[in-house]
């Protein structure tokens, strides 16, 4: 690792093996690559481990019964160019509980770009960063299905943010079952953060792009027939997430979007903040034309995850990690790096936005000051007032890390927080409810965890009523686990 690549590193905060040497299993080329994010707690890992009993510290839950599972970026070969941490293939790691024991393992997404580059033996896109060739095969981009995970009709979706294909894996193994297009059914990209009604069983997805339609709304019924629909943007934009209610959809355009002149000129994609344009949330019933749609603008900003969304009489309530300034602002110092960085270190906090459907209007607050993203609640609740939330707190200093983990009452009550400790970095958690409970968080919280002081992994349990407690039980995983995105809970999986 060179010297620019450590003094970039020890700036941002990252945790380094004392020497600079990459962490076990990392490949050796990283060491070439001056890029903070493909070292230390990023560097990725060159094999999928499989499935493995683990030890156990302390004693674990024995109603605990599922599997988490996580997604996140892990490139195989050095970058062409610039990397972006989001440029990485998608690689899932698996902790299965049952029965007060526990299996883990991992395994990759298999997207046709990460075959195609596995054949050549090299990286053949360039990553977001650019420069972009549009003559790739399946476009400029790689479908890395990277970013995020859904169970739906008994399977696991690997979806990626920029819009793809359903990579379907199986949840008990990991194995890969190739795209999952609902018999042909499927004419569209799939964009993450897609979700599952837990009234109705159907899955809410959108898609966006950079050339119109510039944004679809779509639903697969239980029996996997698909409703689609174009909904009118003024240009291409950069949704993240949706809010889903029980009988709508809350779309997305923030006025965060590139320079379409800029981009149809030379390609580069430079989202840009316009301060000057609202930010507008299309409500549109569930399987209504995309014409339906009623939008209503609130002050302008951008949002990355939805925490939850529901009805409240004639009102629609969203509640979301907003970002009050997206404004991109590269360090100099950080060199070829810098774009990514300045994107990295957006901060967001607990903001609750309130759209009346009689009336047209709409209401907007903060809730909270803390830097705190990757939001996630009671799963069989979405699209139903909740009280309560399980985020990770970013600290300032250290972009894209998680340094302790929040329980907040979206009710105003007290916030509890669990720090991971010095070198302890986790995951994003999931709740998982105690079978039979009534009380919203009555289950546990399970997350992951990585010692940077020791390259230790670990799955930690806690109960959901208090934090502060500590984790139930630690599960100790067989190999390090690098840094990463979502993260799903699928009860009653069982690892093979």
């Amino acid at each position: 690792m060179s010297a620019a690549a450590l003094e970039v590193t020890r700036r941002h905060g990252k945790a380094l093996h004392p020497d600079g040497a990459p962490p076990p299993g990392a490949p050796a080329w990283i060491g070439e690559v001056d890029n903070p994010y493909l070292h230390g707690l990023f560097a990725p890992v060159t094999a999928a481990q499989p499935a493995v009993d683990c030890p156990v510290d302390a004693e674990l839950p024995r109603e605990l019964f599922g599997a988490y599972l996580r997604n996140g970026p892990n490139p195989l070969h050095p970058p062409r160019n610039r990397y972006h941490w989001f440029d990485g293939d998608g690689l899932v790691q698996a902790v299965w509980f049952e029965d007060g024991r526990a299996r883990a393992g991992s395994a990759f997404v298999a997207t046709a770009g990460r075959a195609a580059e596995a054949e050549a033996g090299r990286a053949i896109w360039p990553g977001v960063l650019g420069p972009f060739d549009k003559d790739l095969p399946g476009g400029p981009l790689k479908d890395t299905g990277n970013t995020d995970l859904v169970m739906f009709r008994g399977e696991l979706l690997a979806l990626w943010y920029e819009s793809g294909a359903l990579h379907a894996l199986d949840p008990s193994t990991l194995e890969g079952r190739g795209l999952q297009t609902f018999g042909g059914q499927l004419r569209a990209r799939v964009s993450a953060h897609s979700k599952v009604c837990p009234t109705t069983g159907e899955l809410v997805f959108f898609e966006y792009g950079d050339a119109p339609p510039y944004l679809r709304h779509g639903v697969v019924g239980r029996d996997g027939s698909v409703h689609l629909t174009e909904v009118e943007l003024p240009g291409p934009r950069r949704p993240h997430d949706l809010g889903m209610t029980a009988r709508h959809s809350v779309l997305h355009d923030f006025p965060v979007f590139f320079d379409p002149a800029l981009f149809a000129r030379t390609g580069k994609r430079v989202p840009l903040f316009h301060k000057d344009v609202p930010t507008r949330f299309g409500v549109l019933p569930r399987r209504a034309p995309g014409g339906d749609v009623r939008w209503f603008e609130f002050e302008p900003c951008y949002m990355l995850h939805v925490v939850n969304t529901w009805e409240e009489g004639d009102e629609l309530v969203m509640v979301g990690c907003r970002a009050d300034d997206p404004t991109l602002r590269p360090d100099p110092a950080d060199g070829p790096i810098a774009a990514m960085l300045a994107g990295i270190k957006l901060q967001a906090n607990l903001y609750e936005w309130r759209m009346d459907l009689r009336t047209g209007r709409g209401r907007e607050r903060k809730l909270d000051s803390t830097n705190a993203e990757f939001p996630r609640i009671h799963p069989e609740r979405l699209g139903q007032r909740t009280r309560y939330a399980w985020l990770a707190e970013i600290p300032c200093e250290i972009p894209a890390t998680f340094d302790a983990l929040l329980k907040v009452d979206l009710d105003g009550g007290p916030t509890q927080r669990w720090a991971y400790g010095p070198g302890v970095y986790g995951s994003e958690a999931t709740f998982c409810p105690r079978p039979g409970a009534v009380d919203e968080d009555d289950g546990w919280v399970v997350t992951l965890v990585t010692d940077t002081r020791r390259w230790e992994s670990a799955a930690l349990v806690f109960d959901g009523r208090d934090l502060t407690a500590g984790p139930l039980a630690r599960v100790r995983l067989p190999a390090r686990v690098p840094a990463g995105f979502h993260a799903a809970w699928a009860p009653g999986v069982r690892g093979a």
